[in-house]
């Protein structure tokens, strides 16, 4: 028997699967494998709402952020297409017309 994983909503240990989803009996909760194995890789970054981000989102700027190394700030509701997830404290690489490259951490981004 496979070894499923438990609820995320209640906890128990009942899931069963239902094509491409994972079901728990116990609180009727439905979550998609798909989600299941993204996580299972490690590299998983949300955004400030808690959507998972994946390589390519567009994400806008949530506050006004201070630029190290420059007098300039990065204004909020900058808006930022194509990013890149990375491992480390600031998870997202991009490129902001205006600023260049940049790192950013996901907490002040939310996908769009």
């Amino acid at each position: 028997m496979a070894n499923l994983p438990n609820c995320p909503q209640c906890g128990e240990s009942y899931t069963y699967e239902d094509g491409l989803n994972f079901v728990c009996p116990m609180c009727a909760h439905e979550w998609s494998k798909v989600a299941e194995e993204t996580q299972e890789e490690g590299l998983v970054a949300k955004d400030a709402n808690g959507n998972l981000l994946q390589d390519g989102d567009t994400v806008t700027v949530i506050k006004d952020l201070k630029v190290k190394g420059s007098s300039s700030t990065l204004k909020q509701g900058t808006k930022v297409k194509g990013i890149r997830l990375v491992e480390g404290d600031h998870n997202i690489d991009c490129k902001i017309d205006g600023f260049g490259a940049m790192k950013l951490k996901s907490e002040f981004v939310k996908k769009i």
